[in-house]
């Protein structure tokens, strides 16, 4: 539901702090898809330190990238008066991670299918925009505030996906 817009959909979320740890599985879950990704990014030229050195490299950053960001969401979430709210919103976040994962994955499959690169570039950029939306979302409903705190959320996981993918690129000389 929340994948589709519907805030009541956040009800079906757990909102306890045991909630949000039980969440994190969403992270073991995304795992394939997250592999799958980086492998076809791979199809047209292995990274320059190899499939190896870059594989441990990506899946140490995915594991910096999504930690990170919930610990840092949290101080964030209580800097806007919203600390109760938090454990539901990194629950929702989680889960949501998954469907953007799913997206991302269905959106970028047909690329290596043979699809014209102008369509690939669309599809991308939709799953993109899908992906941004679906987090500013939950960022909003779960955590009850307006839209332009949800984007400061969206811009901070952003941010730091940026920093650290392109610290994993430098390191694996990609």
């Amino acid at each position: 539901m929340l994948a589709r817009g519907q805030s009541h959909g956040l009800m079906l979320v757990e909102d306890t702090g045991l909630g949000a740890r039980r969440s994190f599985w969403a992270a073991a879950i995304c795992l394939p898809a997250f592999l799958a990704l980086r492998l076809m990014a791979w199809a047209n030229g292995a990274p320059a330190k190899g499939v190896a050195f870059a594989l441990v490299a990506e899946l140490v950053g995915y594991v910096i990238a999504w930690v990170g960001y919930a610990l840092a969401s949290l101080p964030m979430a209580q800097a806007a008066g919203r600390g109760k709210e938090s454990a539901h919103f990194l629950a929702a976040w989680n889960w949501g991670n998954v469907v953007q994962y799913l997206v991302l994955l269905a959106l970028t499959v047909p690329a290596m299918l043979g699809l014209p690169p102008t369509l690939s570039y669309g599809l991308g950029l939709a799953a993109f925009g899908y992906a941004l939306w679906l987090e500013w979302f939950i960022a909003k409903e779960a955590l009850k505030i307006t839209g332009f705190r949800a984007v400061i959320f969206v811009l901070l996981d952003l941010l730091l996906g940026v920093f650290i993918g392109g610290f994993v690129a430098k390191l694996t000389g990609g």
